[in-house]
């Protein structure tokens, strides 16, 4: 073994490289062998034609042995003749082709025409930053330190459920009575005008006892022909008209319609008027008598007494609040006590031309929920507050802070109403969202009235419900009806003492009654719901 300095193979590389004597030998027998060089100065197919002939000429066994490496190109001149010398069949194609290109390339001149080809880079579009709009935090009233039903909340819930178009707001003074659901001109029913001006029976001024009361009211029921659409939205108030020939009813929806229904008329739809005097709520209503009229307050700031003879709905007062409540003062109905959801209550005289009060006082800084006048001595009415219930003397209120004549006691919720009993007005029934209907002794105008009775019922109606209120029986002194928000839909009857004495169930009987009320004089009870159907319940039609 020893070193043998040879050329390197790669320019770049250098140094010694070990060979044994035997592979040198093999070495220089295989050049001398593959290695022709051509016949002519130039290439030509001839050239290569001899070159694949004797390559096919070799033996097998030189066609096992590995090419030999060519020396270097950087070591030859290409122009010179013995460059091609060495170089295989593909080498030779390669380097034709190679000079063949660049024979076209500069046949093509692109030197002169290359800085016309230059591509310029273009601008790239900056893209835009989407700005995210920031949603505005709901936050609850309890986490704002606000009451549920003030008269900030009743505004945000009025912008949060918009008006439709068709709800304008009424002009000022009187509007013509034209039922929406009839022509234009025609009249109205002769039949409805004559149950209008008829005379009230006069109550009877003596209670029942309980098993008489309780058997009339199983006496009473209801089919299909009891379950009427009066309205198209809900129904907040309703009323029976005194008038004992027939049953005439009258409800008020959130958006100011005002339906009539007489059970078992035809003209109409089905015995049913339409007509629209308000643009909200109607709140309240109650018929007065000599002359009849249809008296209405609503959240609009107006009310008005509905006027069939003169075919108007009269303006009797106008407010720059909503009103609530109302209930008449005099035996004759012409003077009114009006009450709004800002707290002040204002004395009207419907005989007085115009729409102004000849009084105003303020009850209560946040809100009033209802108000009601004692049924014998009159200057007395009592007043449900945001949640406390005062009795006021109708004589000596001032402007403000007015003295309270009976507290009856703080509450820690809301109240919804508070009504005297209807013949002697010795007891108040109160409803609250505590989830108590409360029956107050009232007999004595005390400091403080008594709590007589407490009663544990559901009030959490929501929303979308109209709040539930316990209404006495204008012919039972002691007894009072309210709806149930029980799974099974239901009409409760109670007596004062708490005690229940009757269910106005059924199938005809699917929805929650939030609105109930007697007849004055028949075995009828009318109960509203949010879908603007009234079902009435009587011992006959």
């Amino acid at each position: 073994m020893f070193y043998w300095r040879i050329p390197p193979q790669n320019p770049d590389m250098d140094g010694l490289v070990r060979r044994s004597s035997r592979r040198i030998r093999e070495r220089q027998n295989y050049e001398k062998k593959e290695i022709v060089s051509p016949k002519g100065p130039a290439y030509s197919s001839e050239v290569t034609r001899t070159f694949v002939k004797r390559k096919r000429s070799v033996s097998e066994k030189d066609k096992k042995v590995q090419k030999t490496k060519v020396p270097n190109e950087a070591h030859f001149n290409k122009t010179d003749e013995g460059y091609r010398e060495g170089l295989s069949e593909y080498e030779l194609k390669r380097q034709e082709t190679i000079r063949q290109n660049q024979a076209f390339l500069n046949s093509l001149n692109l030197c002169q025409i290359s800085p016309a080809l230059t591509l310029r880079p273009t601008q790239s579009q900056k893209k835009e930053k989407k700005v995210t709009e920031l949603l505005h935090v709901r936050k609850s009233l309890r986490l704002q330190n606000k009451d549920g039903l003030t008269p900030l909340t009743l505004k945000v819930m009025a912008d949060v459920k918009k008006e439709p178009e068709e709800h304008i707001e009424k002009p000022p003074g009187p509007i013509p009575l034209d039922p929406l659901n009839l022509d234009e001109h025609v009249r109205l029913p002769e039949d409805l005008l004559k149950i209008w001006n008829e005379c009230p029976i006069k109550q009877k001024t003596e209670t029942s006892d309980l098993k008489s009361y309780q058997k009339r009211l199983q006496e009473m029921s209801i089919d299909d022909s009891g379950v009427l659409k009066v309205v198209r939205d809900r129904i907040i108030s309703a009323a029976f008209h005194p008038a004992s020939s027939s049953l005439l009813m009258a409800a008020g929806s959130i958006w100011g319609q005002l339906g009539l229904l007489k059970m078992g008329a035809k003209w109409g739809d089905g015995g049913i008027l339409l007509f629209e005097p308000h643009s909200k709520a109607i709140s309240c209503m109650a018929f007065s008598s000599q002359p009849s009229n249809l008296i209405t307050v609503s959240y609009d700031g107006s009310a008005r007494s509905m006027d069939l003879e003169k075919a108007v709905f009269d303006e009797l007062y106008r407010s720059a609040f909503g009103l609530k409540s109302f209930d008449f003062v005099s035996s004759d109905h012409s003077t009114l006590l009006i009450g709004d959801w800002s707290g002040d209550v204002a004395v009207v005289d419907r005989r007085t031309p115009g729409t102004s009060y000849e009084s105003l006082h303020s009850m209560d800084t946040q809100t009033l929920r209802c108000i009601h006048v004692h049924p014998v001595q009159q200057q007395y009415f009592v007043v449900a507050e945001n949640r406390s219930v005062h009795i006021y003397d109708l004589r000596s209120l001032k402007r403000r802070n007015s003295q309270v004549v009976c507290e009856l006691c703080s509450y820690s919720h809301s109240i919804s109403s508070a009504y005297f009993s209807p013949v002697s007005g010795n007891r108040v029934v109160t409803t609250s969202m505590d989830n108590k209907i409360r029956v107050f002794n009232t007999s004595k105008m005390v400091c403080s009235a008594p709590l007589l009775q407490s009663i544990t019922h559901n009030m959490h109606t929501g929303r979308w419900l109209t709040k539930l209120s316990a209404m006495w029986d204008p012919k039972q002194e002691d007894c009072f009806v309210i709806g149930n928000l029980d799974r099974c839909r239901k009409i409760q009857v109670y007596h004062e003492s708490g005690r229940q004495l009757h269910n106005f169930q059924g199938e005809h009987l699917t929805t929650v009654c939030s609105i109930t009320a007697f007849h004055p004089s028949r075995n009828a009870l009318l109960g509203a719901n949010s879908t603007g159907r009234l079902r009435v319940f009587s011992d006959r039609y």
